[in-house]
């Protein structure tokens, strides 16, 4: 999972950028990157750690230009090598950068197809690279001289659509020219634009969520359809064009349980709204489940859950109350490398207040069960705080499948609940009791019942139905024997140094 975000000013882009990765800093805590261009020249600064460690002031004035592109980075695909940091770049043709979010699922074929039918060079593991150079080549295709047009960038676009299959928002930059992002036929992952007016003319920004807008005191104009293009130029000018003979909108339904912020807006979804939702369909579950009257407290375990927490309890008519105090400062839990490092984290981020719990009947809140690590630690910190009954609500139905299209979830055979039934995974937790969101229900929560212009979300990771219909068995064979943990850790102690590239400022 990753957080892209795009700006063509009037002035100076370095601190808006640098802003909006702060907002998005959710999105990915493992690497930071900003890429401006000033009068036809590109500027790069990219590094693994959190944006605040990555930029420093002379990194700052490093990157001058009224146009640039950044990104956060979760390492979904490839290593943690801050060689694999984005934004990338590819000199022909033009000189263009790019900054992803998602996943390919047919990388391997392309990465093929690039160096043996259009003579391109990968040079990392990440499939970014391989986008980048998928856009290069199809506009390389379009423009046989030196100049090129918002036509020539659209059918580029078309031909990426053509070409590549998954999950992929992602935004590129053009020295001369402008800023471009595209979003998958699907929709899979959010991209939204807006436009601000400056003494000297309108700004336009595009990102992955509409907070970043919000902060920078952008109006948001829409998110990015499904299969679009829109183009920023330097000049000022904006274009749209729905590059993609079918699309529709299927985005990432694991976005509103978890990853987005809750001031975000997808697809014109509230998310605070939808989180609201999923409460109170659980609240329904668990007394049916449960029974409210078996419970004294209800908990949220922060922050993701705390909506969905507050509005359970509402309806049930239960206390609510904080019953742990989270350190800000540890990364999360399930997609860190590591079993050992999970288990250490959980107990450096919670910290039990103890009255709360001490002889109580406790329902524990989560916004989802992935590993089960967690949740299991948490109900024996419960315990240990002298809770009488430790029960555990899931906004989340099971996690039982892999994410493909850009979610650094485990690979199926380290999900708590793949091959186990929800009785299996209450016992392995060590809760009195487990009750899971229904899949319909949450549906439901999140699409305003079927109000919301979206018919369809991709939740796959619950019922292993993958919306561009290309995933095999082959594919989430080769995905486990890549995504286990001691793989993980067999690349994390073969990291790459620095690939030749860009100069790279600091």
């Amino acid at each position: 999972m990753c957080g892209v975000v795009g700006i063509v000013g009037t002035g100076t882009v370095n601190q808006s950028l640098y802003d909006a990765l702060q907002v998005l800093q959710h999105r990915g805590q493992d690497a930071a990157g900003i890429m401006t261009c000033d009068h036809g020249r590109l500027h790069l600064r990219k590094d693994n750690g959190l944006a605040r460690d990555v930029f420093d002031n002379q990194h700052m004035i490093n990157l001058p230009g009224a146009m640039g592109i950044g990104h956060v980075r979760y390492p979904t695909a490839g290593c943690s090598s801050s060689a694999e940091a984005q934004p990338f770049y590819v000199n022909s043709p033009y000189g263009i950068c790019l900054a992803h979010n998602g996943n390919l699922t047919n990388a391997d074929e392309l990465k093929r197809d690039l160096f043996r039918e259009d003579r391109r060079h990968i040079n990392t593991d990440s499939d970014s690279e391989i986008l980048l150079n998928i856009f290069a080549h199809e506009l390389a295709e379009q423009t046989k001289n030196l100049s090129f047009d918002e036509n020539d960038i659209f059918r580029a676009v078309t031909g990426v659509h053509q070409r590549c299959r998954g999950g992929y928002a992602a935004v590129a930059m053009i020295p001369g020219y402008g800023v471009i992002a595209f979003r998958d036929p699907n929709g899979i992952r959010p991209l939204v634009f807006g436009v601000r007016e400056s003494e000297n003319g309108p700004e336009m920004m595009v990102a992955s969520e509409s907070v970043a807008l919000d902060t920078l005191d952008f109006d948001r104009v829409r998110d990015v359809d499904p299969g679009e293009a829109v183009i920023f130029t330097h000049d000022g000018n904006l274009f749209t064009r729905q590059c993609a003979d079918e699309w529709q909108r299927s985005p990432c339904i694991f976005e509103f349980v978890y990853f987005a912020r809750p001031d975000s807006i997808i697809d014109d979804i509230f998310v605070h709204k939808a989180r609201l939702r999923m409460g109170k369909k659980l609240a329904k579950k668990t007394d049916r489940v449960l029974g409210k009257d078996k419970i004294d407290v209800v908990i949220p375990i922060p922050d993701t859950s705390r909506t969905s927490a507050m509005s359970l309890a509402h309806v049930l008519g239960v206390r609510f109350t904080e019953g742990f105090i989270k350190n800000r400062y540890i990364g999360r839990t399930f997609i860190m490398p590591g079993q050992t490092a999970r288990k250490k984290s959980v107990r450096q981020k919670l910290n039990p207040i103890d009255v709360e719990f001490k002889g109580k009947n406790v329902l524990l809140v989560d916004d989802s069960i992935v590993r089960g690590t967690t949740s299991r630690q948490i109900v024996q910190m419960a315990r240990d705080a002298g809770a009488r009954k430790v029960y555990f609500a899931s906004a989340a139905p099971p996690v039982r499948y892999p994410n493909v299209y850009g979610i650094d979830m485990p690979a199926a055979s380290e999900l708590v609940a793949h091959g186990r039934t929800e009785q299996e995974v209450c016992d392995w937790i060590g809760a009195d009791g487990l009750v899971y969101q229904d899949l319909e229900d949450l549906i439901d929560a999140v699409g305003k019942k079927g109000k919301s212009a979206v018919r369809r979300f991709d939740t796959s990771v619950f019922d292993g139905t993958y919306v561009t219909g290309d995933v095999t068995p082959e594919y989430l064979d080769r995905l486990e024997a890549d995504r286990n943990d001691d793989a993980k850790s067999s690349r994390e102690n073969q990291r790459p140094a620095n690939v030749i590239g860009l100069h790279n400022d600091g």
